[in-house]
């Protein structure tokens, strides 16, 4: 996610951090590349001469503070500008004092629509919020058993109506039944079109006035740039929707369409799609994403995604045997491991911390499915061999290659690294000693 955008504008904004000064030509000489780069990620050229605007008024002139240079503090400047673009802060969900919350989710068809109700069914779910399905589209074949796969996965109760046409009527029924079900909050699922046309737009203009929704939100894919601001727009002057969910967030380098929604519509981005998965839903923080852009690292979205993903009992357990006189062994290392596959993938994760780069993370060489041979060797030895891994001689590692499906350079390999781990672990808690984790990755 902003994978171009983001080492572009680090590459600037660096050849500036180091002056001592900053002139008004050496800041008209970066704020020209700076547009450039906005308007190749597909960010609007209104919204593009507008940002540099604020960017110039308040960066020329700039003299040292203190111990902050001037090119320090234009990328503070640029860092505080991206915020505003995207939206100054978190908007999440507005819920009703009185239950139910009805959400609208709109939008053409192939944004992910049907697809983003279940996850954001199951992302309600997580919050207590009670969420009840409500399948209203009437006219993709087989939207309603698909949305009715999604909610069994999230665990969710779900309306639908075989063969109904009447949409409001599908919908009014479904509000009531989310009732009985004691529903806090009721996610309608319309029907898109392959553009914005009189008819799509007149029924859900009936259908807002008949159930007069807490939230109107469209669902676009972030992929389609300028197509999504335009869509965005459309949507808005004849619904007045109250958020955006861009979807396949995961797969766009660029980012045009989180930089420009907001400052088009003025509706807030509430989610973004990171992935396929039902978990794959995050909410949107502009603050945050600014940091990322500028490869300042998401600390605050980590910690969150660990606390969400990671056993805490487990987790303390693994730390407390760590620092014990036997440390751990290939069977905590298993735990251990697949606790952090619930993370996500490993470039995700990476990309959230300070410093981390594109550059760094391509040369890393990230392979996700290498946690899946580690584990396919792991579970391939007995119990003993967990616990005690110097019993693996020759005739054992062989064995343990040709039942995992791996080579024996890989069993070694593994065996190998497992060492190194274990002297570094009961190596930290001594006075003196540093993990060498100060630059790049560890091997």
């Amino acid at each position: 996610m902003f994978e171009e955008l983001s080492s572009k504008l680090s590459v600037t904004l660096q050849r500036l951090t180091g002056r001592g000064v900053l002139t008004e030509e050496a800041v008209k000489e970066g704020l020209r590349d700076i547009r450039r780069i906005l308007l190749e990620a597909d960010v609007s050229f209104d919204l593009t001469r507008q940002f540099l605007e604020r960017v110039q008024a308040k960066a020329v002139g700039l003299s040292a503070i203190k111990s902050v240079r001037p090119g320090q503090q234009l990328v503070k400047i640029v860092y505080d500008e991206l915020v505003a673009m995207l939206g100054e802060k978190l908007a999440p969900i507005a819920h009703a004092n009185l239950p139910p919350t009805i959400i609208l989710l709109v939008g053409l068809q192939g944004s992910g629509k049907t697809t983003t109700a279940g996850k954001l069914a199951k992302r309600l779910k997580l919050e207590q919020k009670a969420p009840y399905l409500v399948a209203a589209d009437v006219y993709r074949p087989a939207a309603a058993e698909q949305l009715a796969t999604l909610a069994q996965q999230a665990g969710v109760e779900i309306h639908t109506e075989p063969g109904e046409t009447d949409v409001v009527g599908i919908v009014k029924r479904g509000v009531a039944a989310s009732g009985k079900a004691r529903a806090r909050t009721v996610i309608v699922d319309t029907a898109g079109r392959l553009q914005i046309d009189d008819e799509m737009m007149a029924e859900l203009v009936k259908l807002k006035k008949a159930v007069n929704p807490h939230e109107i939100l469209l669902v676009a894919d972030g992929m389609t740039g300028q197509d999504a601001v335009r869509i965005a727009t459309g949507f808005h002057e004849a619904l007045g929707i109250t958020g955006v969910i861009l979807t396949k967030m995961d797969g766009d380098a660029r980012g045009g369409a989180a930089l420009s929604v907001y400052g088009v519509t003025h509706a807030p981005i509430k989610y973004v799609g990171v992935g396929e998965k039902q978990d794959a839903l995050e909410p949107f923080h502009p603050e945050r994403l600014a940091g990322r852009i500028l490869q300042q690292g998401d600390v605050l979205s980590l910690v969150e995604k660990a606390q969400g993903a990671i056993d805490e009992a487990e987790a303390l357990k693994l730390a407390k045997k760590a620092g014990s006189k036997k440390g751990l062994d290939l069977q905590d290392f298993l735990t251990a491991m697949r606790q952090m596959q619930k993370l996500g993938p490993l470039k995700n994760v990476l990309g959230m911390l300070p410093g981390v780069n594109s550059a760094m993370l391509k040369s890393a060489k990230l392979d996700d499915n290498r946690l899946k041979h580690v584990e396919a060797i792991v579970l391939a030895m007995t119990p003993r061999e967990r616990a005690d891994p110097d019993v693996l001689n020759g005739g054992r590692r062989l064995r343990i290659a040709k039942g995992s499906g791996r080579s024996i350079q890989e069993v070694n390999q593994l065996l190998t690294q497992f060492k190194q781990m274990q002297k570094l672990m009961k190596g930290a808690g001594k006075p003196g000693v540093k993990l060498p984790f100060g630059r790049g990755f560890p091997g």
